[in-house]
């Protein structure tokens, strides 16, 4: 039996086998729970002793803030508030939703709350203000390199990898990237990704197309065919951005996938409202909603102690095929892609030009630049 005053929410929770959250709102009178349950709680915090420490909070709710700038990300956004809400009321727990960008908002959250759930591009500044009041945050979006921060992120680097390797798969060999806008680091990311394979492989060339979203992708793709390098498939950064490759290619006459193939990347709802639907690769929002939830509760129940480690927790994704891929015609018949070695297509990358394709012949000239001009910032997801 526990002590009169040192009984905790979280040692009734323990005897009655349930979370802190549903004793707490059982205890406040809230709703979420049965009257059987909130009977079983009172009972259990009576004979514990329970009595709730003078000036705490009434509130053990749990924000989630979504940064409202980050028009890019705003359908991704939307499937991970569902899995946040679904997991919250799987649970019986209470949220507090917020849509915003404002730092002061974000630190009254940080002070009414028992936790935060950040999404999207917060302000570096309004991070640490929060994070002061000490309680527990989970991040999504990208964090500073070891930055001692709960984070829940996705397999950019690695679905880069994967679309190639399904590309050269299939018998393609002159792929484009369609990074669109430069300064995303998720599309950077999955380029890198795309890249390792096209390196493993004397007879690809994987070649970028970066370029002024708001002036379209026929002038550089325009452009591109002068170079005389006639690509069989693109890798679109981002859905978005596959929907114009697709109309303009289309509008030229070209046939997809019978001349070209495209894949996008996302899985979000044009994708399947365009003919031919898109193969893309699909973004498991939701699921990281919920992986998200389930890492914040832990965290307040079992605060981090110092010189524990912070927890990185990656959401694989997963490529959905449609009708926008196919095998290369024309091609020589395909080498699947392996992990093995092989020459190498290589790439630099020019502040002026973007990314540029460097000929074989020339192997000495690879300038290996890794672009961590944005790793320290907090920048959009695509």
């Amino acid at each position: 039996m526990g002590k009169r005053g040192r009984t905790t929410l979280q040692t009734i929770a323990q005897e009655v086998g349930l979370s802190k959250f549903a004793v707490s709102r059982s205890l406040a009178g809230k709703s979420g729970v049965s009257e059987e349950t909130r009977a079983l709680i009172r009972a259990t915090a009576e004979r514990l002793g329970y009595t709730r420490p003078a000036g705490q909070s009434q509130s053990n709710d749990i924000a989630v803030v979504f940064h409202d700038l980050d028009a890019v990300n705003s359908e991704l956004y939307m499937q991970i508030q569902n899995g946040v809400q679904r997991e919250a009321h799987r649970l019986g727990m209470a949220l507090r939703i917020r849509w915003t960008h404002s730092a002061g908002q974000l630190e009254e959250l940080a002070h009414a709350c028992s936790g935060l759930m950040l999404v999207g591009p917060h302000d570096r500044e309004a991070v640490a203000a929060a994070t002061a009041t000490g309680i527990p945050i989970v991040r999504f979006g990208w964090v500073d390199p070891l930055e001692e921060a709960d984070q829940i992120t996705g397999t950019d680097h690695e679905a880069g990898q994967a679309v190639l390797q399904y590309l050269v798969g299939l018998g393609h060999r002159s792929i484009v990237y369609v990074s669109g806008s430069p300064g995303f680091r998720g599309r950077r990311e999955r380029f890198y990704g795309a890249r390792e394979i096209a390196e493993r492989h004397e007879d690809v060339s994987l070649q970028v197309l970066e370029f002024d979203e708001q002036n379209g992708f026929g002038a550089a793709f325009r452009d591109l065919k002068k170079t005389g390098i006639p690509p069989t498939a693109f890798f679109c950064a981002h859905d978005g951005l596959a929907l114009t490759v697709v109309s303009e290619l289309l509008g030229q006459g070209y046939r997809i996938p019978d001349d070209v193939s495209v894949v996008g990347f996302g899985d979000f709802s044009p994708a399947t409202q365009i003919s031919p639907p898109l193969t893309t690769v699909k973004m498991e929002g939701q699921e990281a909603g919920a992986v998200g939830l389930r890492l914040l509760i832990e965290r307040i129940e079992n605060p981090r102690l110092s010189g524990m480690p912070a927890r990185r927790v990656m959401i694989a994704s997963r490529i959905v095929e449609r009708r926008s891929a196919g095998p290369c015609t024309g091609c020589t018949e395909p080498s699947r892609a392996t992990l093995g070695g092989g020459s190498r297509a290589r790439a630099r990358y020019a502040p002026d030009d973007g990314f540029v394709l460097l000929r074989r012949e020339d192997p000495r000239r690879f300038e290996r630049k890794l672009l961590y001009d944005s790793i320290g910032g907090d920048v959009a997801l695509h």
